[in-house]
């Protein structure tokens, strides 16, 4: 079975078909794209697979296991984690802080146990610490601790924040838009990050991406939406090859 199984996902909004009768299937330590022009419906692919939305039509499985119409939580729970467009990051607290965020699904305490500073909290404030800075070093953030996350270069920011959604231990990650904003040797080094963490924590990744260099550069296969709708899958070079996807992406 693969990892994430799509069936005939579907959704409007005010009569708007966003997306219509979308299907993936992404194998268990793939690297696959999702592209295709601006409001074609990949963010909102996105928010069907995490919750965000609820879908008019289709199924949603996560290895084997039916998520539709799951709280974003709970999916969040059971395997899937995501970075967003635009930087979510907690810009006030520290790189260290914006990690152990991620890991409460994991660590738990009661509000009392905290207020008290009971053994309990001081057991699971310290293992998370111990796991969060861990993470950190392997992105090369552990120097950066105690910085607040806000202080820190965009590319750095990108880095914290598949950090601390790694830390919630997904068995896929969707990625969204992870190049937006970034010079050439930024977007080199995030592909270096993403290939990286794919092999290191043995992890499947769905990405969505405009940057076609860093497509083709990492991605093994493609789906590639337009108004909505699949136009076309398969291997990579063979999709961006395609007439139709020249044609309605690149614009030649």
């Amino acid at each position: 079975m693969p990892l994430l199984k799509v069936n005939n996902l579907s959704i409007s909004f005010g009569g708007l078909r966003a997306v219509d009768d979308f299907s993936v299937s992404v194998e268990k330590g793939q690297l696959y794209g999702l592209i295709g022009p601006n409001g074609a419906g990949k963010t909102t692919v996105f928010n069907l697979l995490t919750g965000v939305y609820q879908p008019d039509e289709g199924i949603v499985f996560l290895d084997d296991k039916n998520i539709t119409n799951q709280k974003t939580m709970d999916i969040n729970k059971d395997g899937i984690g995501r970075t967003f467009q635009n930087i979510r990051l907690f810009k006030k607290l520290s790189v260290l802080d914006n990690v152990k965020a991620g890991l409460h699904n994991r660590f738990h305490y009661n509000t009392f146990e905290g207020i008290m500073r009971l053994p309990q909290y001081r057991r699971a404030e310290r293992l998370m610490d111990e796991e969060a800075y861990c993470l950190l070093k392997v992105f090369e953030l552990d120097e950066e601790a105690e910085s607040t996350a806000g202080s820190l270069p965009y590319g750095k920011q990108r880095k914290l924040e598949i950090a601390r959604t790694l830390a919630t231990s997904p068995k896929l990650l969707l990625l969204d838009e992870p190049a937006a904003g970034m010079n050439p040797n930024e977007t080199k080094e995030l592909m270096e990050t993403i290939r990286f963490v794919r092999d290191e924590f043995d992890m499947t990744i769905l990405l969505i991406e405009h940057d076609m260099k860093l497509v083709a550069g990492i991605c093994e296969e493609l789906t590639v939406l337009n108004f909505g709708k699949i136009l076309l899958s398969g291997e990579t070079a063979a999709v961006l090859g395609d007439s139709r996807v020249i044609t309605a992406y690149l614009g030649e």
